[in-house]
């Protein structure tokens, strides 16, 4: 059956609207530590921790300017991009007017769209490509070969932003198999569009296994540092990634794929939901994995929720006035329209994971300059950050406070190497001092680092000590600083 067609003009004001949002406030409480250490990375074909796609467009932007708003344009332009591919799913899906609106309406204001579209992040980067490879296959599986060639060319793109792509596809062809329609699977085009993405993303595959998979061995170091909180959370995240008001929408949805007269057809997507849902939680990685798919559950219950609706103004009402309330919520969550000095009375930092990340920065960088500058004998020769965001921000605000370069052994900044040999005192950073303050024969604490904002963060309260004399050379003693999370 062919589509309705597509509704530009309210997709489009939602794009617009949305994209304004993120513009306004592009500027914020300031850098996410995520930022800061793309800004830092060296180009490389890719890095221990990720492909290198997002710390690319992070380089880049600072070419418009080195401030956060530049960063924040092409996590614009990527939030912005999901929500009409979303819309675009909708159509595909059978949804007219109505069931457009409120997918568009409702996704570009939900809890993590908003939040992610603020910050440029490998998943905010994934938004639009992961709804991308959905709605090829969604199309492929319909008798459309063009979509298999696009569709494997996107996921050879995606394999340098998040290796994500690979559970998402592997999802959505064991849906086909299970549930169908496998005969789609059974022509020449899926094979031709599974190598156009194995010659796309070969580089990427050459790099990894070049390197010893160091995204297995990083998906291992996640698994041991976050699994416990994953499992714990994973039910609660469900509810809130999109936000609790639509909740029904996305339930509705899994429902109307699973519909005998759509099984065959459509619940290959409910089955791919499900995959990524389990590997989200027997990995217990990053919490937010589900959303790409938990969208397009809720794509699809926005066309018989629509459907429902229409005959039924006091519905339609109460609905909207649901919509409504679910987008204010999440711009005070996602977005910075909370002032920065009023952030730490308030539970935004405590609700929003992603808000701690982004204060503090320029004031902490200012405190390690004042322990830098305390009178010793020798003279800190390096600055050692316990983690990429502390190392991030030394080398973004440094060299102001004429601070060297930092490094650290945080992920891919240890293959940088260790301060110079030779080098008889430096400034240790972080709460990694408690594991490495035998390496010297001595550390003192001469600071402890404040935002002045009472924002609990990562490095609230961590402390910066002057380390001397290190128990032998740099070249045997940076693998004990060495760390993945």
């Amino acid at each position: 059956m062919r589509p309705p067609p597509f509704e530009w003009r309210v997709v489009l004001s939602a794009v617009l609207a949305q994209a304004a949002a993120l513009t306004v406030w592009s500027g914020g409480y300031g850098y996410h530590r995520d930022e800061l250490y793309y800004r830092m990375l060296p180009s490389a074909w890719g890095y221990v921790d990720q492909p290198p796609l997002t710390p690319l467009l992070a380089r880049l932007s600072t070419h418009l300017a080195d401030q956060p708003w530049a960063m924040r344009v092409p996590a614009t332009l990527a939030a912005a991009a999901s929500v009409v591919v979303l819309a675009v799913i909708t159509r595909e899906l059978g949804g007219r007017r109505a069931a457009q609106s409120l997918t568009a309406w409702g996704y570009a204001f939900a809890a993590l769209p908003l939040m992610l579209g603020h910050l440029l992040l490998t998943s905010t980067v994934d938004l639009p490509l992961l709804l991308l490879v959905v709605l090829a296959v969604l199309r492929g599986v319909r008798g459309d070969p063009v979509s298999w060639i696009w569709g494997g060319l996107v996921v050879g793109v995606t394999t340098y932003n998040r290796l994500l792509v690979v559970v998402v596809l592997v999802g959505l062809v064991l849906g086909v198999l299970l549930l169908g329609p496998r005969q789609s699977l059974c022509s020449r085009w899926p094979w031709v569009g599974a190598v156009v993405a194995l010659l796309v993303g070969l580089p990427n595959v050459l790099y990894q296994a070049a390197h010893d998979w160091p995204q297995l061995a990083m998906g291992q170091a996640l698994a041991e540092n976050n699994a416990a909180d994953v499992r714990t959370q994973l039910p609660f995240l469900l509810v809130v990634m999109l936000g609790p008001p639509l909740v029904a929408v996305w339930v509705v949805g899994i429902g109307w794929l699973l519909r005998p007269e759509r099984r065959g057809s459509l619940g290959f997507l409910v089955v791919a939901l499900a995959a990524l849902v389990t590997f989200t939680f027997v990995s217990g990685a990053q919490p937010h994995y589900p959303i790409h798919l938990l969208s397009v559950a809720f794509a699809a219950g926005s066309v018989p929720v629509a459907v429902w609706l229409l005959p039924r103004p006091a519905w339609r009402v109460g609905a909207f006035v649901l919509v409504v309330v679910n987008a204010g919520v999440s711009v005070v969550l996602g977005l910075p329209v909370v002032p920065v000095s009023s952030v730490g009375s308030t539970p935004v930092a405590d609700v929003s994971p992603l808000v701690g990340d982004q204060v503090g920065w320029p004031r902490y960088v200012d405190q390690i300059a004042q322990a830098y500058r305390t009178p010793t004998r020798p003279a800190p020769g390096a600055v050692i950050t316990s983690n990429y965001g502390e190392a991030g921000a030394v080398a973004r605000f440094g060299p102001a406070h004429g601070l060297p370069h930092p490094v650290s052994g945080h992920n891919a900044l240890y293959e940088l190497g260790p301060p110079p040999e030779g080098t008889q005192a430096v400034l240790m950073v972080g709460y990694q001092l408690r594991h490495v303050n035998r390496l010297f024969g001595s550390c003192e604490v001469v600071a402890r680092l404040d935002n002045g904002l009472g924002v609990d963060n990562e490095e609230q309260g961590a402390p910066v000590a002057v380390c001397r004399n290190p128990r032998g050379p740099w070249s045997l003693l940076w693998p004990r600083f060495r760390h993945l999370d």
